[in-house]
């Protein structure tokens, strides 16, 4: 008779087969949730996103993030997207759409074909890029990491918001 020493690797990955079945990811497990994804719908499709914006009549919040690799985003990610208030804001204001180029994880190629040429509509050159757009995809704003919290950054967005607003009211006139 062989003997298997099932051991902690063995656990572990019956474990992570479990969780893959009933849909739980191990970022989910680590409490990482996915980072910004977690309490907040981000959207991957950006048509759907500007019909969202159509309909609610919010701006569309665009992260252009490298969300396994890219430090600041990462940290962005941590810091801001992730945490009850920024969320709270972002139901309330915001159509969130991402546009991730991770480099570990597999992507379909209609969604890397989408943020490719998402990026290079808007000129995207570093990471993280975050525009705010309107529902036709009309740039109102850009930014990126900002320091302070979930609040700070709300305040940021808004003032970036109302500016961009200002001006669409200046150029009308």
């Amino acid at each position: 008779m062989i003997r298997r020493s099932v051991g902690w690797c063995g656990i572990v990955a019956t474990a992570l087969g479990l969780m893959a079945l009933i849909g739980v990811t191990q970022a989910e497990m680590k409490g990482q949730g996915g980072g910004a994804h977690e309490g907040a719908k981000w959207l991957t499709d950006f048509e759907a996103a500007k019909k969202k914006a159509a309909a609610t009549g919010n701006p569309i919040l665009v992260n252009f993030s490298g969300s396994d690799w890219c430090g600041w985003c990462i940290r962005l990610d941590k810091e801001v997207l992730s945490k009850p208030a920024f969320r709270k804001y972002a139901r309330e204001n915001l159509v969130l759409f991402l546009a991730d180029f991770p480099r570990r994880k597999q992507q379909p190629a209609k969604l890397k074909q989408q943020n490719q040429e998402l990026a290079k509509r808007y000129g995207v050159r570093g990471f993280p890029t975050i525009l705010l757009v309107n529902a036709d995809g009309k740039k109102l704003a850009q930014t990126g990491y900002q320091p302070g919290g979930p609040e700070a950054y709300t305040k940021h967005l808004n003032e970036l918001l109302s500016s961009a607003a200002a001006s669409s009211s200046e150029s009308e006139g």
